[in-house]
Protein backbone atom coordinates (compact mmCIF):
# COMPACT_ATOMS: atom_id res chain seq x y z
CA UNK A 1 0.00 0.00 0.00
CA UNK A 2 1.36 3.47 -1.05
CA UNK A 3 1.72 5.97 1.15
CA UNK A 4 -0.51 9.35 0.77
CA UNK A 5 1.18 12.15 -1.31
CA UNK A 6 1.92 14.78 0.57
CA UNK A 7 1.29 18.48 -0.72
CA UNK A 8 4.05 20.22 -2.13
CA UNK A 9 4.84 23.45 -0.11
CA UNK A 10 4.69 26.39 -1.99
CA UNK A 11 7.70 28.07 -3.32
CA UNK A 12 8.12 31.08 -1.18
CA UNK A 13 9.92 33.67 -3.67
CA UNK A 14 11.47 36.58 -1.55
CA UNK A 15 9.53 40.12 -1.93
CA UNK A 16 11.56 42.79 -4.05
CA UNK A 17 11.24 45.98 -2.67
CA UNK A 18 11.95 49.30 -4.35
CA UNK A 19 15.11 51.60 -2.83
CA UNK A 20 13.12 54.81 -2.42
CA UNK A 21 16.33 56.62 -0.39
CA UNK A 22 19.53 56.34 0.57
CA UNK A 23 21.33 57.50 3.42
CA UNK A 24 25.12 57.80 4.40
CA UNK A 25 28.68 59.62 3.62
CA UNK A 26 29.46 57.60 0.44
CA UNK A 27 27.62 54.07 -1.53
CA UNK A 28 29.74 51.74 0.33
CA UNK A 29 28.73 53.11 3.41
CA UNK A 30 25.02 54.06 3.38
CA UNK A 31 21.67 52.93 4.48
CA UNK A 32 19.03 51.66 2.22
CA UNK A 33 15.32 53.07 2.65
CA UNK A 34 12.72 50.29 1.08
CA UNK A 35 8.92 50.16 0.56
CA UNK A 36 8.96 48.57 3.86
CA UNK A 37 12.25 48.23 5.74
CA UNK A 38 15.25 49.92 6.24
CA UNK A 39 18.28 48.10 5.19
CA UNK A 40 21.86 48.31 7.00
CA UNK A 41 23.77 46.05 4.55
CA UNK A 42 26.29 47.88 2.84
CA UNK A 43 27.46 47.56 -0.63
CA UNK A 44 30.98 45.70 -1.06
CA UNK A 45 33.78 47.51 -2.40
CA UNK A 46 36.21 45.67 -4.77
CA UNK A 47 39.62 45.98 -3.65
CA UNK A 48 41.92 47.78 -6.49
CA UNK A 49 45.41 46.75 -5.46
CA UNK A 50 49.11 48.99 -6.24
CA UNK A 51 52.27 48.26 -5.85
CA UNK A 52 54.56 51.34 -4.84
CA UNK A 53 57.73 49.57 -5.83
CA UNK A 54 59.96 52.13 -4.48
CA UNK A 55 58.74 52.48 -1.02
CA UNK A 56 61.64 51.64 1.76
CA UNK A 57 61.97 49.98 3.71
CA UNK A 58 59.65 47.28 1.93
CA UNK A 59 57.58 47.89 -1.40
CA UNK A 60 53.87 48.43 0.09
CA UNK A 61 50.87 47.47 -2.03
CA UNK A 62 48.32 49.80 -1.48
CA UNK A 63 43.84 49.70 -2.20
CA UNK A 64 43.01 52.24 -3.92
CA UNK A 65 39.80 51.98 -3.08
CA UNK A 66 40.58 52.89 0.88
CA UNK A 67 43.46 54.92 -0.09
CA UNK A 68 43.60 58.81 -0.25
CA UNK A 69 46.12 61.25 -1.48
CA UNK A 70 46.55 63.93 1.58
CA UNK A 71 48.05 67.19 0.26
CA UNK A 72 49.38 69.56 2.86
CA UNK A 73 49.07 73.87 3.01
CA UNK A 74 49.36 74.39 -0.75
CA UNK A 75 47.88 77.68 0.08
CA UNK A 76 48.22 80.89 -1.38
CA UNK A 77 49.77 82.42 1.94
CA UNK A 78 52.94 79.77 1.82
CA UNK A 79 53.59 79.66 -1.81
CA UNK A 80 52.37 82.71 -3.72
CA UNK A 81 55.09 85.32 -4.31
CA UNK A 82 52.59 88.11 -2.52
CA UNK A 83 51.48 85.79 0.08
CA UNK A 84 52.28 85.95 4.00
CA UNK A 85 55.34 84.09 4.08
CA UNK A 86 56.69 85.58 1.08
CA UNK A 87 56.33 89.31 2.27
CA UNK A 88 57.54 88.03 5.77
CA UNK A 89 60.89 87.29 3.22
CA UNK A 90 60.84 83.39 3.81
CA UNK A 91 60.66 82.96 0.33
CA UNK A 92 58.15 80.08 -1.90
CA UNK A 93 61.27 78.35 -3.72
CA UNK A 94 61.19 75.47 -1.48
CA UNK A 95 57.08 75.68 -1.07
CA UNK A 96 56.25 75.26 -4.58
CA UNK A 97 58.72 72.77 -5.24
CA UNK A 98 55.42 69.86 -4.95
CA UNK A 99 53.63 72.08 -7.56
CA UNK A 100 54.79 70.57 -10.77
CA UNK A 101 54.50 66.71 -9.00
CA UNK A 102 50.93 67.35 -8.25
CA UNK A 103 49.83 68.60 -11.42
CA UNK A 104 50.73 65.30 -13.27
CA UNK A 105 49.82 63.11 -9.87
CA UNK A 106 46.40 64.31 -9.20
CA UNK A 107 44.30 63.46 -12.39
CA UNK A 108 46.03 60.15 -12.69
CA UNK A 109 44.94 59.62 -9.21
CA UNK A 110 41.22 61.04 -9.50
CA UNK A 111 41.12 58.97 -13.05
CA UNK A 112 41.21 56.05 -11.09
CA UNK A 113 38.50 57.19 -8.64
CA UNK A 114 41.32 57.90 -6.27
CA UNK A 115 39.90 59.94 -3.11
CA UNK A 116 42.06 63.17 -2.84
CA UNK A 117 41.53 65.42 0.80
CA UNK A 118 43.03 68.94 0.77
CA UNK A 119 44.22 69.19 4.68
CA UNK A 120 44.65 73.87 4.94
CA UNK A 121 45.63 76.09 7.69
CA UNK A 122 42.21 78.13 7.73
CA UNK A 123 42.00 79.49 11.78
CA UNK A 124 39.10 81.60 12.79
CA UNK A 125 39.51 85.45 12.40
CA UNK A 126 38.94 86.02 16.12
CA UNK A 127 42.64 83.16 16.67
CA UNK A 128 40.04 82.24 19.69
CA UNK A 129 41.44 78.69 19.59
CA UNK A 130 45.00 79.55 19.12
CA UNK A 131 47.37 78.62 21.55
CA UNK A 132 49.83 81.34 22.95
CA UNK A 133 52.05 79.62 21.59
CA UNK A 134 50.72 79.22 18.01
CA UNK A 135 50.33 83.03 17.96
CA UNK A 136 53.80 83.68 19.20
CA UNK A 137 55.26 81.57 16.59
CA UNK A 138 53.27 83.07 13.98
CA UNK A 139 54.37 86.75 14.64
CA UNK A 140 57.34 86.53 16.76
CA UNK A 141 57.82 90.60 17.35
CA UNK A 142 55.26 93.04 18.23
CA UNK A 143 55.38 94.28 14.91
CA UNK A 144 55.42 91.39 13.02
CA UNK A 145 52.28 90.23 11.11
CA UNK A 146 50.86 87.21 12.89
CA UNK A 147 47.97 85.16 11.78
CA UNK A 148 44.41 87.06 11.08
CA UNK A 149 46.37 89.97 10.28
CA UNK A 150 46.92 92.33 6.78
CA UNK A 151 50.34 92.46 5.31
CA UNK A 152 51.29 95.28 3.10
CA UNK A 153 50.49 93.63 0.17
CA UNK A 154 47.30 93.34 1.59
CA UNK A 155 45.36 90.28 0.33
CA UNK A 156 43.36 89.83 3.17
CA UNK A 157 43.96 88.25 7.16
CA UNK A 158 46.46 85.64 6.75
CA UNK A 159 45.19 82.00 7.05
CA UNK A 160 41.84 82.72 7.82
CA UNK A 161 38.97 80.38 6.73
CA UNK A 162 37.42 81.66 3.20
CA UNK A 163 40.37 84.44 2.88
CA UNK A 164 42.87 84.42 -0.10
CA UNK A 165 45.66 83.16 1.64
CA UNK A 166 43.99 80.19 2.79
CA UNK A 167 42.87 79.23 -0.75
CA UNK A 168 44.59 76.62 -2.48
CA UNK A 169 47.55 78.02 -4.99
CA UNK A 170 45.52 78.33 -8.66
CA UNK A 171 48.28 76.04 -9.91
CA UNK A 172 46.27 73.09 -8.47
CA UNK A 173 42.70 72.44 -8.76
CA UNK A 174 40.47 71.06 -6.09
CA UNK A 175 37.62 69.02 -8.22
CA UNK A 176 34.29 69.03 -6.50
CA UNK A 177 34.58 65.43 -5.28
CA UNK A 178 37.52 66.37 -3.51
CA UNK A 179 37.06 66.77 0.72
CA UNK A 180 38.64 69.45 2.24
CA UNK A 181 39.54 70.20 5.94
CA UNK A 182 40.70 73.78 7.63
CA UNK A 183 43.19 72.93 10.58
CA UNK A 184 44.54 75.58 13.45
CA UNK A 185 47.64 73.20 14.03
CA UNK A 186 50.64 71.76 13.03
CA UNK A 187 48.33 68.33 12.94
CA UNK A 188 45.77 68.02 10.99
CA UNK A 189 44.16 65.43 13.31
CA UNK A 190 44.13 68.04 15.84
CA UNK A 191 40.85 69.60 16.86
CA UNK A 192 38.98 68.90 13.81
CA UNK A 193 36.71 66.41 11.63
CA UNK A 194 39.15 64.95 9.38
CA UNK A 195 39.53 61.31 11.59
CA UNK A 196 35.64 61.25 11.01
CA UNK A 197 35.63 62.17 7.14
CA UNK A 198 38.15 59.93 6.45
CA UNK A 199 36.57 56.76 8.66
CA UNK A 200 32.90 57.24 7.10
CA UNK A 201 34.73 56.93 3.82
CA UNK A 202 36.23 53.75 4.56
CA UNK A 203 39.45 55.18 4.06
CA UNK A 204 42.86 52.87 5.63
CA UNK A 205 45.64 54.11 4.02
CA UNK A 206 47.02 57.75 3.45
CA UNK A 207 49.47 59.05 0.99
CA UNK A 208 51.25 62.71 2.27
CA UNK A 209 52.02 65.40 -0.08
CA UNK A 210 52.98 68.99 0.45
CA UNK A 211 54.02 70.97 2.53
CA UNK A 212 55.86 71.06 5.22
CA UNK A 213 57.95 68.22 5.58
CA UNK A 214 59.59 68.31 8.80
CA UNK A 215 56.01 70.37 10.27
CA UNK A 216 52.80 69.70 9.18
CA UNK A 217 53.10 66.67 7.01
CA UNK A 218 55.27 64.63 9.18
CA UNK A 219 52.64 66.21 12.75
CA UNK A 220 49.69 64.69 10.88
CA UNK A 221 51.58 61.54 9.28
CA UNK A 222 52.50 60.87 13.42
CA UNK A 223 49.08 61.29 14.23
CA UNK A 224 47.74 59.31 11.70
CA UNK A 225 49.89 56.35 12.22
CA UNK A 226 48.74 56.49 16.10
CA UNK A 227 45.22 56.89 14.74
CA UNK A 228 45.93 53.24 12.82
CA UNK A 229 46.30 54.39 9.26
CA UNK A 230 48.43 53.04 7.44
CA UNK A 231 51.37 55.57 5.88
CA UNK A 232 52.85 56.08 3.07
CA UNK A 233 55.17 59.87 2.53
CA UNK A 234 55.85 60.27 -1.26
CA UNK A 235 58.88 62.18 -0.79
CA UNK A 236 59.25 63.67 -4.34
CA UNK A 237 55.56 65.09 -3.35
CA UNK A 238 57.01 66.95 -0.83
CA UNK A 239 59.29 69.42 0.58
CA UNK A 240 60.11 72.01 2.89
CA UNK A 241 62.55 75.03 3.27
CA UNK A 242 64.67 73.50 6.43
CA UNK A 243 68.13 72.16 6.39
CA UNK A 244 68.52 68.76 4.56
CA UNK A 245 69.88 66.80 7.79
CA UNK A 246 65.66 67.51 9.17
CA UNK A 247 64.58 66.33 6.08
CA UNK A 248 66.89 62.72 6.47
CA UNK A 249 65.65 62.38 9.93
CA UNK A 250 62.02 62.46 9.07
CA UNK A 251 62.63 59.99 6.43
CA UNK A 252 64.31 58.08 8.79
CA UNK A 253 61.75 57.95 11.58
CA UNK A 254 59.38 57.40 9.30
CA UNK A 255 60.60 54.53 7.47
CA UNK A 256 61.88 53.29 11.27
CA UNK A 257 58.10 53.86 13.11
CA UNK A 258 55.51 55.09 11.41
CA UNK A 259 55.29 54.26 7.76
CA UNK A 260 56.97 53.62 4.60
CA UNK A 261 58.57 56.33 2.35
CA UNK A 262 57.63 56.00 -1.60
CA UNK A 263 57.43 58.55 -4.46
CA UNK A 264 54.98 60.11 -6.33
CA UNK A 265 57.07 58.68 -9.50
CA UNK A 266 56.50 54.90 -8.64
CA UNK A 267 52.99 55.63 -7.92
CA UNK A 268 52.36 57.16 -11.45
CA UNK A 269 53.93 54.05 -12.73
CA UNK A 270 51.20 51.79 -11.09
CA UNK A 271 48.18 53.76 -11.68
CA UNK A 272 49.17 53.33 -15.26
CA UNK A 273 47.89 54.80 -18.70
CA UNK A 274 46.39 58.46 -17.82
CA UNK A 275 43.61 57.93 -20.48
CA UNK A 276 40.02 58.66 -19.45
CA UNK A 277 39.47 55.08 -20.52
CA UNK A 278 41.25 53.73 -17.66
CA UNK A 279 39.19 55.42 -15.21
CA UNK A 280 37.16 53.12 -12.65
CA UNK A 281 34.36 54.30 -10.68
CA UNK A 282 35.50 54.50 -6.60
CA UNK A 283 32.79 52.66 -5.52
CA UNK A 284 32.84 49.62 -8.08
Amino acid sequence: MTSPRKPSRPKLVPKTHAIAASFGPAAHNAWQLHDEQVSFVRKARKPRPLLIADAAPQAVEIDLARSALIVVDMQNDFCHPEGWFAQKGLGTKAARKPIPVLQTLLPAWRRRGGAVVWLNWGIRADRANLSPTVHFKGKRSADGVGYAEHSPIDHGPSLVQGSWGAQVIEELSVAPTDLTVHKHRLSGFWDNELDTLLRQQGITTLLFSGINTDRCVFSTLQDANFLGYDCVLLQDACSTPSPAFVTKGVLYIVQLLHGFVGSAASLMKALGPSSPSSSQSQES
